[in-house]
């Protein structure tokens, strides 16, 4: 809290409201304490209008939407993965699309060319759609 000193001239008779002290020159002093800059003090009750509480609910639902969507993406991406089989046709994240011809825990291996037998052998993350299933 800022103390604020104001010194004022009297002859010595003249009584001024809220002076606390005077010294044997016959100057008073007041001490106003509070803050000059503070403007709260306007004749009203000093209420907030809109006050901060009504921000929680916005917060929590910006909080939910924010958290919840890349789960529900993580959980579609593991049920993808979970659910591919032999004969799936499918196409991965980079632009390639094939048959599945075998699964061995993380690896799968594609025939991407019927008339040269050519396969790739890909991770289970690189696969983006099963065409079969999006029927």
């Amino acid at each position: 809290m800022n103390n604020i000193w104001i010194l004022a001239q009297t002859d010595g008779n003249t009584a001024l409201p809220g002076i606390t002290s005077r010294d044997s020159e016959g100057e008073a002093t007041m001490t106003v304490s509070g803050d000059p800059n503070d403007l709260t003090n306007n004749g009203d009750s000093g209420k907030n209008p809109f006050p901060l509480w009504l921000f929680l609910p916005l917060i929590l639902l910006m909080v939910f939407m924010f958290f919840r969507a890349p789960q529900k993406q993580k959980q579609q991406r593991k049920k993808l993965e979970q659910s591919l089989e032999k004969n799936d046709k499918i196409l991965t994240i980079g632009g390639i699309i094939g048959t599945i011809v075998d699964i061995k825990d993380d690896e799968i291996t594609l025939k991407v060319d019927e008339s040269n037998n050519t396969k790739l052998k890909v991770r289970r993350s690189a696969i983006g759609r099963n065409l079969s299933k999006d029927k």
